[in-house]
């Protein structure tokens, strides 16, 4: 029995990360699909958003790359987020994640032959196949030109660009 659970499993969690990976960094093609979004608030203001699938941490990433994209492409040289939202679980990785349960139970019978009593102790173990779940992150950023300023959420464009950009690469 543990020579086929073992493979099936291993198949399952391959074809689960595959379809996690299959939608590449690019725009929102329609309303709830993954990619990015952005919309003018001011001349220098936009709020970005990515929305993905998998974990928190490259979805943000990937609207961190948008905005130091957009904030290039506007003829600016640094970003500031001024707000961040980000939707989505910690464990939203997803695959296959194991659990266990343990119970414990008992019962007694008094009967015409006789009484009876019985108590029991179970274990359980179980995988959960649904798979990733969607995530989102959304930047609030304000543009400018010239030096970054030195607070922590000001972000040199093109360093950004340069750092992130290999992970949008096909």
């Amino acid at each position: 029995m543990n020579r086929l659970i073992l493979p099936l499993t291993a198949a399952a969690g391959l074809a689960l990360s595959a379809c996690a990976s299959l939608a590449p960094y690019g725009p929102q093609m329609g309303a709830g699909g993954q990619g990015y979004a952005e919309q003018r608030i001011e001349s220098n203001r936009f709020r970005v958003t990515y929305n993905g699938v998998g974990a928190p941490g490259p979805v943000a990433d990937f609207a961190l790359l948008r905005a130091a994209e957009l904030t290039l492409a506007q003829g600016y040289d640094w970003f500031e987020v001024t707000q961040r939202w980000t939707d989505g679980r910690l464990d939203s990785a997803g695959g296959l994640r194991p659990s266990v349960s343990i119970g414990a139970g008992s019962s007694s019978y008094g009967g015409r032959y006789g009484s009876y009593r019985s108590s029991g102790v179970g274990v359980g173990v179980g995988l959960n196949f649904s798979g990733p779940s969607p995530t989102s992150t959304t930047l609030e950023v304000v543009m400018g030109n010239g030096e970054t300023p030195d607070r922590p959420n000001a972000y040199d464009a093109s360093d950004v660009r340069d750092s992130l950009g290999w992970r949008a690469a096909p």
